[in-house]
């Protein structure tokens, strides 16, 4: 076997539409646009115009208010979970991210679906009343910690830790 001998499996790239090749071609003339208009023009329509009339978006009134720049959104971890860490240890943030509990970063929210085992200390954003009465039966304890958001360095903090990092 020779990789300059494989074939390309039939179907793979498909041909692009050649427009414009005269009349017999059945794309030819106007090339598949129709008989002028804005459509037929190269730069085709803009997005949502509507030809100069008020549009719709803009006539529909708009009434209330808004939550959503303004919604928490918590990364669940579930009672059952945390079964599976030993008996009597501490879990919080870290070590849900260590165990792929959570991945995206983002607060922590201990909700009391399912049964929990182990006494646990469980340190998380936030808990449901009835995680913290499961947590509390199995012999454990819920604490609350803050959130503290990692914010992205600055160029100008990028150059001070790679100048300290050539001294």
């Amino acid at each position: 076997m020779d990789l300059k001998r494989l074939n390309e499996l039939s179907g793979k790239r498909k041909r692009r539409r050649r427009l414009g090749a005269g009349a017999g071609s059945g794309r030819g003339k106007t090339s598949g646009r129709g008989h002028r208009g804005q459509k037929s023009r190269s730069g085709g329509a803009k997005y949502l115009f509507e030809g100069g009339s008020m549009p719709l978006f803009r006539k529909i009134p708009k009434r209330g208010f808004s939550n959503y720049p303004h919604k928490k959104i918590y990364e669940i971890v579930n009672l059952h979970e945390l079964s599976a860490f030993e008996d009597k240890s501490e879990v919080g943030p870290e070590q849900f991210r260590e165990s792929r509990l959570t991945r995206r970063g983002l607060p922590i929210k201990v909700l009391g679906e399912g049964e929990l085992e182990v006494a646990l200390t469980v340190r998380a954003h936030k808990f449901s009343k009835s995680a913290v009465e499961k947590i509390e039966k199995a012999g454990g304890k819920a604490e609350v910690v803050a959130f503290i958001r990692k914010r992205k360095p600055t160029k100008a903090e990028k150059a001070d830790t790679k100048a300290e990092g050539a001294n």
